[in-house]
């Protein structure tokens, strides 16, 4: 198999509150491949966006700390630069599209004036290439009448073409990776499969290794190449996408499946939403975190902590019981 592009090992942040210390992100580890859609999958406060920010040393510090852990990156590791290296790497080599793009745009800065801005830096283009450029990507991720469109500001856009332009924005240097943090948050179901097949299309295109990173497991079934889900700010199951869908092997990617409508189920059926909340990250529950919510969870859960074990077809899963899972159900 080809060299990963990028290769996170044993990462764990955390953050100081005055309620305690917060366990964001725990020894997790996965990498991605050139042209590859992994998708990070889990509930809100599960650790996937402070794992992706981590990446790129966005993490405010203070309160958040990255305790441990390498991010791999053409030969060297990002969490060991120097804020001037880092801001390098950030745009130009790894883009981020992040969750809500009102608030990524300036509101008071023409679509132009942003999107040329970091050619300019990265490039070194003049303005009126970077202009150019500009136009030919607002034409690329579909949006009508560029030329026009790069003197309107943000609020001039809506939803989806805000979306599309910071996904223009993203490519504008021609990065190896694009970490898209929720890109369909807030945008209707029509808009948000017109999200995704641009951006599946565009990484397929130039060849783009993409992080999605999202809560709804059934937004990313047609686009993800592998899946990664998190709980509690571990990863507790990662496989290919068909085999993950197919064979959920923890029981809270199982839940996650059963709370996700589908065509193919009876009439009248209703969905099976998992019981209780997540849990505290100051105050994990013993054992595994997932437990109190399992239904499938025996005694020796509470005491041990499963580790993530990789076991055919390059499936890993940490659970005690997956075996049992796996017999008992077939989605």
């Amino acid at each position: 198999m080809e060299q990963a592009l990028l290769t996170v090992n044993d990462l764990s942040v955390e953050f100081s509150t005055p309620m305690g210390i917060v366990k964001a992100v725990t020894h997790v580890s996965w990498s991605l491949h050139r042209g590859e859609i992994l998708a990070i999958v889990g509930e809100s406060g599960s650790g996937k966006s402070v794992t992706a920010l981590s990446i790129l040393q966005l993490i405010a510090t203070p309160p958040g700390r990255i305790v441990s852990g390498d991010v791999l990156f053409d030969g060297q590791n990002l969490l060991a630069l120097s804020e001037d290296s880092i801001r390098t790497i950030r745009g130009r080599k790894i883009s981020m599209v992040f969750q809500e793009p009102m608030t990524s745009l300036n509101p008071v800065l023409s679509i132009g004036r942003q999107m040329t801005e970091q050619m300019k830096l990265h490039l070194g283009l003049t303005t009126q290439k970077a202009k150019q450029r500009a136009v030919d990507l607002m034409k690329r991720v579909g949006i009508s009448e560029p030329e026009d469109r790069l003197r309107q500001y943000p609020h001039h856009f809506s939803g989806g073409m805000r979306q599309r332009v910071m996904i223009a924005m993203a490519l504008s240097c021609d990065p190896e990776i694009i970490i898209a943090d929720e890109p369909t948050t807030a945008l209707d179901v029509t808009i948000q499969a017109q999200i995704l097949q641009l951006m599946q299309g565009l990484c397929r295109e130039m060849n783009v290794g993409l992080i999605l990173i999202t809560h709804n497991l059934g937004v990313v079934a047609r686009y993800a190449d592998r899946v990664s889900v998190m709980y509690a700010g571990r990863i507790v199951e990662t496989a290919d996408a068909n085999l993950i869908y197919e064979q959920p092997r923890h029981p809270y990617t199982y839940g996650l499946l059963q709370s996700v409508p589908r065509l193919d189920s009876p009439r009248g059926s209703t969905l099976t939403p998992i019981p209780g909340n997540p849990p505290d990250l100051v105050d994990l529950p013993s054992g595994c975190a997932f437990h109190p919510r399992c239904h499938i969870g025996q005694s020796n859960c509470q005491t041990t902590v499963p580790e993530l074990i990789s076991s055919e077809q390059a499936h890993s899963v940490a659970c005690l019981y997956s075996n049992q899972l796996l017999a008992e159900n077939t989605i």
